[in-house]
């Protein structure tokens, strides 16, 4: 597929995942083996390993919006800058609800394979994340 193809299915896992809890679109932009890899953490796969990582975001943050900044992308790979944003009324990480609203910076480095994402390198400040939410100290 072409790079703005591509483009196109990451902003549709965005739009309509991320930002409205679709979890099905993530079946059709998504590889059966996709390897989804979170900082500080063993990677997810699959699908539906995706799929509990959105839950999971959409459940500590109901609210839930995700901005995209920037697209770069070459050949089989995207990179995307987006914002998330939202106030966390819900469990995150073991963590009880904070009340807090945060917003962060997320970079996603995913390589498509037939049109379909096979895997995404996530990078993000994790503790100017936790601080926005009184999880961690200033």
């Amino acid at each position: 597929m072409s790079v703005e193809a591509n483009k196109a299915a990451f902003q549709r896992f965005f739009e309509e995942a991320a930002n409205k809890g679709d979890l099905a679109v993530i079946d059709e932009l998504f590889d059966s083996n996709v390897v989804y890899h979170l900082p500080g953490s063993e990677p997810v796969r699959g699908p539906e390993g995706v799929k509990g990582v959105v839950s999971a975001f959409r459940t500590a943050f109901p609210d839930l919006h995700v901005t995209i900044e920037q697209f770069i992308g070459e050949g089989e790979t995207i990179a995307a800058r987006v914002t998330p944003r939202g106030t966390n009324t819900g469990e995150l990480m073991g963590m009880a609800p904070t009340g807090k609203q945060a917003q962060w910076s997320v970079v996603h480095v995913c390589r498509f394979s037939n049109g379909r994402i096979a895997e995404d390198r996530i990078t993000f400040d994790q503790l100017g994340f936790l601080q926005q939410l009184g999880l961690a100290p200033a």
